[in-house]
């Protein structure tokens, strides 16, 4: 049983089969998803999905992107959300310097600022980084975020920035990108990181794994990922699953359903 644990469920590219795609990604094993929040009505949207599904979770937040639209009134709005039994993490927020749709001092700012809600309300932060591993580990230090620790989600990073994560009290979870035949220094953290700190993910609908690579991306490809990550580790794929299962559990202080084949 796999553990998606990072998924955009409300996706508009899932609008005409959302409940079968779910039903397949459960037809292949995935116990449990959290599906995730962009912005305050991508955050609303998930938790109405999680509310819909026992087996469904929501992280609410704001991604680096849409930091530039942020309003005052949407930090009293993520409180509220955060009280909701279905939201259990925080994000996904962090820094995306690739894209700059946002300004960077923009996203720092909001960066920081964020982090410290998800200190207030108490939950594990889901951190979305790309292009600025040294300016995400700064703030996330200087904003004290060990005291809730979270995970680095669709980790593209190399070993010496999971080592500081990892000492931050972070995850690594590994997306479709440790298939990809060019990812080595993501293929070497996948090996190398504790077995107790690594989740998988998906991401759908973004990067599909190998053989899927380019095709929109389903939770049920999270096999794919899981498989590849067993090989890394030199482990056998329902060990690396009920390692990763437990260690989503232990992140996100639930316990899921494990109800088996969909009902």
């Amino acid at each position: 049983m796999l553990f998606d644990t990072h998924t955009h469920l409300d996706d508009a590219r899932y609008n005409e089969d959302r409940e079968a795609m779910i039903a397949r990604a459960r037809e292949a094993g995935v116990e449990a998803f959290v599906t995730i929040g962009c912005d305050l009505a991508t955050s609303q949207a998930a938790v109405a999905l999680a509310e819909q599904h026992p087996f469904v979770y929501a992280s609410i937040g704001v991604h680096p992107h849409e930091v530039k639209h942020i309003l005052d009134s949407w930090y009293d709005e993520f409180r509220n959300l955060a009280q909701n039994k279905k939201v259990v993490a925080y994000g996904e927020i962090g820094l995306d310097y690739h894209y700059d749709h946002s300004p960077r001092d923009v996203q720092r700012d909001v960066f920081a600022r964020l982090v410290g809600l998800a200190r207030e309300v108490g939950k594990p932060i889901v951190v979305h980084t790309r292009e600025a591993a040294e300016d995400t580990l700064t703030v996330l230090e200087r904003e004290g975020a060990r005291d809730v620790g979270g995970i680095i989600h669709c980790f593209s990073e190399d070993r010496a920035f999971a080592k500081r994560a990892l000492d931050l009290g972070f995850d690594v979870s590994l997306s479709g990108i440790v298939t990809f035949k060019n990812a080595s220094a993501v293929q070497d953290v996948a090996a190398w990181a504790p077995l107790d700190r690594i989740l998988v993910e998906t991401d759908s609908p973004y990067l599909a794994p190998v053989p899927h690579r380019g095709k929109k991306c389903e939770p049920e490809m999270i096999v794919h990922t899981a498989h590849r990550v067993a090989e890394l580790r030199g482990m056998a794929p329902q060990e690396l699953a009920e390692a990763t299962t437990a260690n989503a559990e232990r992140r996100f202080a639930k316990r899921f359903p494990r109800s088996g084949r969909p009902t």
